[in-house]
């Protein structure tokens, strides 16, 4: 979407009357849990508007050390444009101003290169984007430019390594040197997972990662994040509630903009405390 489609799409949002209960949208404020105790990224007070239409409203959201975050919510809600604020996607935006301090492991983002910072929090795409590179080529890409390796030992370690932890390396072992363009669309959406790794970064961004995959491709995903989690601070966009429900720890819901309710997974489906978060969970909009 242009810049000129954006607005006139947040402008139609903005100009919503959106009311459940008792309790006005433009009056909310977050219910649940939006701190954690062990935080690998920490935003507050985030606006983002897009020329002179605000999509995003004042979010404060920790994503912490060794969890799965899941963010829900309509389409149009924020919830990817949000997440292309960690890691300053959006600076690439016509138009687009982000306000607010995000931080990294306690370091404000807006102090660390770009290139760094995107070192450090990787991003996997909705759609599968491999390099038109060979297997091994798209993995030893990322270690190359950022000087990880000394030499060629080293970047077949690395490739290799990754490859391992993205569970792709007893696949593909013996064929690094072909096109990974002809992996299947899972092993495609694996191999970029293994390149984000790669590089080690500290936060995993993945932005409806299993929605262009089958179900058995989308079954090994989940459960590669789950495996991944345990050294990663991962964030994830999903439309779908059963996917939150199986892999993440913690579940925040966005509409029109505003973090409505996040808490632990489990109590935001079983409980959820917000009526426009109930409104969402039980279909009666989005």
């Amino acid at each position: 979407m242009n810049s000129g489609g954006q607005q006139q799409f947040y402008a139609q949002l903005s100009s919503e009357q959106t009311h459940f209960g008792e309790q006005p949208l433009d009056s909310h404020q977050t219910i649940g849990e939006f701190t954690s105790d062990k935080p690998g990224m920490t935003t507050r007070h985030i606006d983002v508007s897009y020329g002179d239409v605000q999509a995003i409203f004042d979010v404060n959201l920790d994503l912490g050390e060794q969890e799965v975050l899941a963010l829900i919510g309509p389409s149009g809600c924020g919830k990817s444009t949000f997440l292309r604020c960690l890691n300053r996607m959006n600076d690439t935006v016509a138009h687009c101003k982000v306000s607010g301090e995000i931080s990294l492991h306690g370091t404000k983002i807006s102090e660390i290169e770009a290139e760094e910072l995107r070192a450090r929090v990787g991003m996997v795409f909705q759609k599968p984007n491999p390099f038109p590179k060979s297997i091994y080529e798209n993995i030893a890409y990322g270690p190359k430019i950022h000087g990880l390796a000394e030499n060629k030992s080293d970047l077949d370690d690395i490739v290799e390594a990754a490859l391992r932890k993205a569970g792709l390396w007893r696949e593909v072992s013996s064929r690094l040197d072909v096109p990974a363009t002809g992996l299947s669309g899972g092993q495609q959406q694996r191999l970029c997972i293994a390149r984000a790794i790669s590089i080690s970064p500290e936060v995993i961004l993945m932005d409806e990662p299993c929605s262009a995959l089958d179900p058995i491709a989308t079954s090994v995903i989940e459960e590669l994040m789950s495996e991944l989690k345990q050294n990663y601070t991962i964030c994830m966009v999903t439309h779908s509630m059963q996917q939150a429900k199986r892999i993440s720890d913690r579940t925040a819901y966005f509409h029109l903009g505003k973090l409505i309710e996040v808490n632990p997974t489990r109590q935001i489906f079983e409980q959820p405390v917000h009526p426009l978060t109930q409104g969402y969970l039980r279909g009666r909009f989005g």
